[in-house]
């Protein structure tokens, strides 16, 4: 099992690294340039029209690096298959918001409604597949043998995830590399978490996806020469809510991405105490910015960030799979 891991963490690595130089000038040719919203922090303007979309770059080496592995090793499971719909179907409504603010010149892309709705499809396509399976309803709270079925109650708290993960993740990608590296931690661990629970199927996903964002990191980090856009953000977001239902670690992702839910919850805490009060918790909402704002140079933010996730990385391992053996 682990030199196939190995081989898909190679190949999804390669394949992206070999794409993204032919990808990025075709990007730039089309103009396809990020947009840079004015009441953004000051130093991030001159960022504006760096290629954007870069997201298409790490799906397609998932999804190449899925069919090699595959009809390599025949390890692709039906988990495999189910967490690859969930990424391209939230990469895709990603993909349709990036081009109609880039292509379309309208900077807040699909509506918020638009955007639930399309979300909203995605999520109730996925669970429908997952009752076919016999996925059990219910959730286990890591470090514990405490569990509440939910009963249900669960088809409406997956939905939930499904939908609420990849707003997470987008609101995270403020910063070169900042969501890349993250999220390249949180399915290393999951990755480790998928091979001791011998679950080839999201092992070898999460192996290969890691691979794609860790090739795709190199030319996401500072200074960017790409960003992922909403195509990779919520593709991203995805497929760890996916993977969080497949693996029955839903409240385990709380603590993996305890960074994605930090920076949900200062957007949250933001714009609460702004309409109630008046006032303004932090300096700029996500909470990187307002460290950002507060002096720390951006690569400083990225780094103590990816730290902090790779902390919270081990413990969830820890909780996960240590305490097992």
């Amino acid at each position: 099992m682990t030199p196939i891991l190995l081989f898909g963490l190679a190949i999804s690595f390669l394949i992206t690294l070999v794409f993204a130089p032919f990808f990025i000038p075709l990007l730039r040719k089309l103009h396809f340039g990020q947009y840079i919203r004015e009441e953004g922090p000051k130093s991030h303007q001159k960022k504006a029209g760096t290629p954007t979309m870069g997201g298409v770059i790490f799906l397609v080496g998932l999804i190449l690096s899925i069919i090699i592995v595959s009809v390599n090793y025949h390890v692709a499971t039906q988990d495999t298959y189910m967490l690859l719909f969930v990424t391209l179907g939230f990469g895709l409504i990603g993909f349709i918001d990036d081009f109609i603010k880039i292509v379309m010149k309208r900077n807040m892309g699909l509506t918020s409604k638009q955007k639930m709705l399309g979300q909203l499809i995605i999520a109730i396509v996925f669970w429908l597949i997952v009752t076919h399976y016999d996925y059990s309803t219910y959730l286990s709270f890591p470090g514990t043998n405490w569990m509440i079925n939910l009963g249900w109650l669960y088809p409406l708290f997956a939905v939930f995830i499904l939908i609420g993960v990849p707003n997470a993740t987008n609101l995270t990608d403020g910063m070169d590399g900042l969501l890349s590296g993250l999220a390249s931690i949180v399915f290393a661990a999951y990755a480790i978490i998928a091979y001791y629970s011998m679950n080839l199927g999201v092992a070898v996903f999460s192996t290969i996806l890691l691979g794609a964002l860790l090739g795709f990191l190199i030319f996401n980090a500072h200074p960017a020469k790409v960003f992922m856009g909403d195509t990779g953000s919520l593709a991203i977001g995805g497929a760890l809510a996916g993977i969080a239902i497949l693996t029955k670690t839903e409240i385990l992702l709380v603590i993996l991405g305890g960074v994605f839910v930090v920076e949900t919850l200062s957007v949250i805490i933001q714009v609460v105490s702004f309409k109630t009060t008046g006032r303004r918790v932090f300096k700029m909402s996500p909470i990187h910015h307002h460290y950002e704002l507060s002096g720390w140079s951006e690569w400083k933010v990225v780094t103590v960030f990816w730290l902090v996730g790779l902390l919270l990385a081990v413990i969830g391992i820890y909780l996960k799979v240590g305490l097992s053996y």
